[in-house]
């Protein structure tokens, strides 16, 4: 078996940590929420009554972006959101749109937004059934007002998001990020039209509603480092141990001729 030098172990070990490690250059806020109630009674009672208004509720949400839970491209979406400066009129920044399917009853979830450090912004997430959406005035209003940044055809084009062939009420939320603007500088042209933010929006499903599943790799390498940094550093005692002992037997020897050439004198 070949054999390494602790400064040799000391220094792979840190490669190791290092590749494993990544410097973080972007804020994340998010949402953790529960996946909607299936019952049929529930759906029924959303807005059936009024056909007009289910069918605006539909072509509106077939032209915003769509989430799934699902390991796939549609489980995250990288886009961009207009912002605004907080005012009286858009008190949380500009309003955005999301429709979230395929959710599964009682499952949690967590929804992030992740945004590059040098785009100042805060943002504020919420979600709402349909249900809930239409029956507040002011949801439906924010809705309805709705456009986005990059239109889900121009992505779904480039493979980062589909659009639903259909709309079912069942296992769907709607989710709403505000976006706000939150820096200051002497460019008067920045400060009147803030452009808009570049962001990654993920869908994470909890496993077994403890643990998000984005979170399982990283918790993999975190025990293989782990392991590696017990095995190298049992190496580096024993070597170190063994280098002292070793040492203290030389003195010995050393000290025992001293005393040997003594006598003879």
């Amino acid at each position: 078996m070949p054999h390494f030098s602790p400064t040799l172990l000391l220094l792979l070990l840190l490669l190791l940590i290092s590749l494993l490690s990544s410097f973080v250059l972007a804020n994340i806020e998010k949402t953790i929420f529960l996946g909607p109630s299936s019952s049929t009674s529930e759906q029924e009672n959303v807005i059936t009554d009024d056909q007009a208004a289910q069918r605006w509720l539909d072509t509106k949400l077939h032209h915003i972006h769509t989430l799934t839970p699902t390991p796939n491209d549609r489980s995250s979406l990288r886009t961009r959101l207009n912002r605004v400066f907080p005012s009286a009129d858009y008190p949380r920044g500009e309003d955005a749109w999301f429709l979230l399917e395929g959710l599964t009853d009682r499952q949690r979830y967590e929804v992030r937004v992740c945004w590059a450090a040098t785009q100042p912004t805060n943002f504020y997430m919420e979600t709402y059934t349909p249900k809930e959406v239409f029956t507040t005035p002011h949801l439906a209003g924010s809705l309805m007002e709705y456009f986005p940044a990059v239109s889900p055809q121009s992505q779904h084009s480039d493979g980062l998001s589909s659009l639903p062939s259909s709309f079912s009420l069942a296992g769907a939320l709607l989710l709403h990020i505000s976006a706000a603007a939150d820096y200051f500088t002497t460019n008067a042209s920045l400060m009147l039209h803030p452009p808009p933010v570049d962001v990654d929006i993920i869908l994470d499903p909890f496993l077994f509603n403890v643990l998000p599943r984005s979170l399982v790799p990283t918790i993999g390498w975190i025990i293989v480092v782990a392991v590696a940094g017990w095995a190298v550093s049992k190496k580096v005692v024993s070597f170190l141990v063994g280098h002292i002992v070793s040492s203290g037997v030389e003195v010995e020897e050393v000290g025992e001729g001293v005393e040997e050439s003594k006598k003879e004198r």
